[in-house]
């Protein structure tokens, strides 16, 4: 029972990654927002987090796989969520304090280190500032927030069940 439920899991978080990635290509290529540096942050986090969560349910691990497994897309899902926290920090910061060009990603990974573009980037600039589509009165970054976290309870759990059914 402990397995089939797990591989349950694996689909749903899965499912609902996919569902998140594929409102986020809607909001780009159909509505036609221009997403910014963090917002392709928190995509690839979403998508490793997908993938390993399909990764997951394909494979039927055991016990100690579904640990495995689970502390990864915990981790992905707070790096996820953490980008989502420092593009909604942004949209409430001043105008000043932000950097009002940011150079393209091949000018970046010529010019500058790792440590750096992941400086640049998590800097945030004036087009991660801007809010131009809103739900319920919430951005895109503070629902994405919402669904990092979420993805992040629901792998906190599946850690927990492996720990606790042992």
């Amino acid at each position: 029972m402990f397995l089939a439920y797990s591989r349950f899991i694996f689909f749903l978080a899965f499912f609902v990654a996919a569902l998140v990635m594929g409102a986020s290509l809607y909001l780009e290529f159909g509505v036609g927002l221009e997403p910014c540096w963090l917002c392709y942050a928190q995509r690839g986090f979403l998508l490793v987090f997908g993938a390993v969560n399909l990764m997951g349910y394909i494979h039927t691990p055991g016990r100690t796989g579904v640990l495995v497994y689970s502390v990864v897309s915990t981790l992905l899902a707070s790096g996820g969520a953490a980008s989502a926290l420092r593009q909604v920090v942004i949209q409430s910061a001043p105008p000043e304090r932000l950097m009002f060009c940011q150079p393209d990603l091949a000018c970046m990974w010529r010019i500058l280190s790792p440590g750096d573009m992941f400086s640049v980037i998590y800097r945030g600039s004036e087009a991660c500032a801007r809010i131009r589509w809103t739900l319920f009165d919430l951005s895109i970054a503070e629902l994405s927030l919402l669904a990092f976290v979420g993805l992040f309870v629901l792998s906190s759990c599946q850690i927990i069940r492996s720990i606790i059914y042992r």
